[in-house]
């Protein structure tokens, strides 16, 4: 059985590792999408902080993943026909965005599962993005009036 999943893993963290983690229990291969900076800036106001080819690196050297595929479209049928995926593991945030109903359309006629789980409460990228930012504020630059960067010299 091949499971497959997808997500940006910026940040790689403990609630990534309990996903592939989980997957690895689905199936005999576990196949991980990860998604280009492009990818996530289509449908996040920021990019990554870890650039594309670090994020699949360190998933390479997760033993509970098998291979790691970058994807540059946003969309997941391409893969699921290409890989022959018998199970496609999505999170609890998996909405009914125009990409996310063709594959489950596509995987439905194909017979093949969709199985959504819940995510670890332990952490998120998001979260720790958010503390890091609070504990190294950006420094306030000088601005005069109008709002405009003062410069010397």
């Amino acid at each position: 059985m091949l499971v497959y999943t997808v997500g940006t893993f910026d940040l790689l963290h403990v609630g990534h590792l309990a996903l592939l983690e989980q997957c690895r229990t689905f199936g005999d291969v576990v196949v991980v999408g990860v998604a280009s900076d492009s990818v996530v800036n289509s449908y996040k106001p920021n990019v990554p902080v870890i650039p594309l080819d670090q994020r699949k690196e360190m998933l390479e050297a997760l033993t509970c993943v098998d291979r790691v595929r970058p994807y540059y479209e946003l969309e997941y049928v391409s893969a699921c026909q290409e890989l022959d995926v018998d199970i496609f593991v999505v999170g609890e945030d998996w909405g009914k965005k125009p990409h996310n109903i063709d594959v489950e359309s596509y995987l439905k006629v194909e017979g093949e599962k969709i199985i959504q789980v819940l995510y670890n409460p332990r952490t998120s990228s998001s979260e720790i993005k958010r503390v890091v930012l609070a504990q190294n504020p950006i420094p306030k630059l000088p601005l005069d009036r109008s709002g405009q960067l003062l410069t010397t010299g």
